[in-house]
C-alpha cells in the first residue's frame, strides 16, 4: 500500500500510542520510537507494515504504555488515513466471530 500523505493516530494520554506516518518514496522504512518496551513495539509495528503490504514509509511513535492491541489499531487506522485507500474490516470482524 503506498503512504500518499502524512496522517496522525492516537493521543499522548497514559496507555495510548501516538503514531505519525509520512511518505518515503523509495527510501524503505524508517522507525523512530519513544519507549522503554522498543522491540515488542518494533515487531508489532512491522507486522501490521507487512500485513498492508508498505513498503516505503517514515513512522515516529510515541508510546504512553499502549497495549499491544491499541498500538495496532492504530498503526492500521494510520495507514488508511495515509493511503487514503478502503479497508474490508468484515476481515477483522471474522476474527472475533465464533464457529
Amino acid at each position: 500500500m503506498l503512504i500518499k500523505k502524512p496522517a496522525v493516530c492516537g493521543t499522548l494520554e497514559s496507555s495510548d500510542v501516538q503514531i505519525t506516518i509520512r511518505p518515503n518514496e523509495g527510501n524503505g522504512i524508517r522507525i523512530e520510537l519513544e519507549t522503554i518496551f522498543g522491540d515488542e513495539i518494533i515487531r508489532t509495528v512491522q507486522e501490521v507494515l507487512n500485513e498492508f503490504e508498505v513498503r516505503d514509509a517514515d513512522i515516529s511513535l510515541v508510546d504512553k504504555g499502549a497495549l499491544d492491541c491499541v498500538i495496532r489499531s492504530r498503526m492500521q487506522a494510520v495507514i488508511l488515513r495515509a493511503s487514503g485507500e478502503q479497508y474490508d474490516w468484515s476481515k477483522e470482524d471474522a476474527l472475533w466471530k465464533t464457529a
